[in-house]
């Protein structure tokens, strides 16, 4: 049996998983990028090697996410793909009649539209990021609930009341006015559900069809709230799947499998993990461009750098 690596590098989770030959995950494993991505992905891929129920060997490796680049230089992956391609893979090989796909990560939104199991159009969030997980996050801590009840706390809701949804700081000082009024903090929570729901279809969605079938993806499908709430204001039925967290990382191991008869690159767990890793950015002034460029060191020694328009620092 061959298995296969995919890296998932968030702004603020990062996911692994390693799948076999078939598509089916062996092992994953979802963790906090605390703004260090590449002990994030070191500690990825201590836990995918901690789970394992025995010693594989990697037959392909892939990465996706904002910190893609760096993850598959780290890697030597033999696959980088952006998020839209490999959220869409995996959703159509699970679910292969799936229409849209709505992914709601801890700094971005995206809704991903599926025609005949091919992706045909894309939107993300721009410069806001009310309504993702980062912003739930904010407002657990703020009312002193766990972030794992939010959404149970919605569904009790009697009187659900109306939180502004344009941005970040309407909606909290909305929350709290509507609090100071001696409102129900149930019917407070399910109307930021109601509210993140509102500002993704109005500011993501926007002119976009969305047709059933209907996936929720990314960290935001745990809260129940927030899908009851799309399921209202769509009028179908929204599916969250069983790897919803790491769907992703799926995608792009699966894209990682379908490039694999040339062998793979990866460095391995051992080895990937031991190195010594580390980049830094600079400003090239060579041109008006002023092209902010990444250079990626491995043990000393310059692997990459990235970032120029023009191609001059690759």
């Amino acid at each position: 049996m061959k298995y296969f690596l995919g890296i998932d590098i968030g702004s603020i989770s990062s996911k692994g998983v390693i799948i076999d030959e078939h598509y089916k995950v062996i092992a994953a494993c979802y963790l906090r990028t605390l703004g260090k991505p590449i002990n994030a992905i070191k500690n990825v891929l201590k836990g995918l090697v901690d789970s394992l129920p025995v010693n594989v060997d990697i037959h392909g490796a892939g990465t996706t996410g904002s910190a893609r680049r760096l993850g598959g230089i780290m890697l030597n992956a033999d696959v980088v793909k952006n998020e839209i391609i490999a959220h869409a893979v995996a959703a159509c090989h699970f679910y292969p009649d799936v229409n849209t796909i709505i992914e709601i990560g801890g700094q971005d939104s995206k809704l991903i539209v599926i025609r005949n199991a091919v992706p045909v159009d894309f939107a993300m969030n721009t410069v806001c990021a009310a309504g993702t997980g980062s912003f739930l996050d904010h407002q657990a801590v703020r009312l002193e609930i766990p972030i794992e009840k939010f959404g149970t706390l919605a569904l009790q809701a009697k009187n659900r009341v109306h939180i502004a949804s344009r941005c970040t700081v309407f909606a909290e000082s909305d929350m709290i006015h509507k609090a100071q009024l001696g409102m129900e903090r149930n019917d407070i929570i399910a109307g930021l559900c109601d509210a993140i729901v509102r500002n993704f279809l109005s500011a993501v969605a926007k002119s976009k069809e969305i047709k059933p079938l209907i996936l929720f993806q990314g960290g935001v499908a745990a809260n129940e709230g927030v899908k009851s709430a799309f399921e209202k204001a769509l009028g179908f039925n929204v599916v969250v799947p069983e790897h919803f967290l790491v769907m992703g990382a799926i995608g792009v191991a699966m894209l990682a499998c379908c490039q694999s008869t040339n062998g793979t690159s990866f460095k391995g767990f051992e080895e990937c993990s031991a190195q010594e890793f580390k980049s830094h950015g600079f400003e090239c002034d060579d041109c008006p461009n002023q092209c902010e460029i990444v250079e990626a060191i491995r043990n000393g020694n310059i692997v990459a750098r990235y970032g120029s328009r023009c191609g001059k620092w690759i």
